[in-house]
């Protein structure tokens, strides 16, 4: 497989003229890159920082990411429980705990174990691919709401990731002018 190209920022850029899986996966390799580029170089403190009328911060958002990559590649797609540290969390105690509890965590840790989630989902997409003729039509069972396909599940993620891209950008700009796409 060819290398992708990369932009200004070191993000690889999305294939052009890939197929549907490469696409969508182009996609959301740029986007991961995009929230490791906002997040990068920033302290513990300015990760915790709340500089809009909001309770969203950087640090809240690696980890809530960390438990989406997990979520949906451990648990869906792979169809196992949920991936430790979230089967002991008390989600009905708080269910927001991903973004809530970052604030007691170290940022190196936080973009760490984020980094760490990432290639396990990677691993986790090569081995469902590599175990289905056609993965993109195959079926996943999802615990609520009924059954989808893997396609579902990449446009989920690139959707996901995209939304928070906004945020990121928002945020950095917020907590020390840093600007950029």
């Amino acid at each position: 497989m060819d290398t992708p190209q990369q932009d200004e920022q070191g993000r690889p850029e999305p294939p052009q003229q890939g197929d549907e899986t490469a696409t969508l996966l182009g996609f959301l390799d740029h986007l991961r890159a995009t929230i490791a580029w906002k997040t990068e170089g920033l302290s513990t403190a300015q990760l915790q920082e709340r500089p809009l009328s909001s309770t969203m911060t950087l640090g809240g958002m690696l980890r809530h990411l960390t438990y989406v990559e997990d979520h949906w590649f451990c648990h869906v797609l792979s169809g196992r429980r949920q991936c430790s540290p979230w089967d002991s969390v008390q989600w009905e105690k708080d269910p927001d705990w991903d973004w809530n509890s970052a604030s007691e965590a170290d940022g190196d840790a936080l973009r760490t174990h984020w980094a760490a989630a990432v290639e396990q989902s990677r691993q986790r997409w090569e081995n469902f691919a590599a175990s289905h003729e056609h993965p993109m039509d195959a079926p996943v069972a999802r615990p609520v709401r009924g059954d989808m396909n893997a396609r579902w599940v990449l446009t989920h993620m690139v959707e996901e990731y995209a939304r928070h891209c906004g945020h990121a950008d928002l945020l950095r700009e917020a907590i020390d002018g840093a600007v950029g796409e």
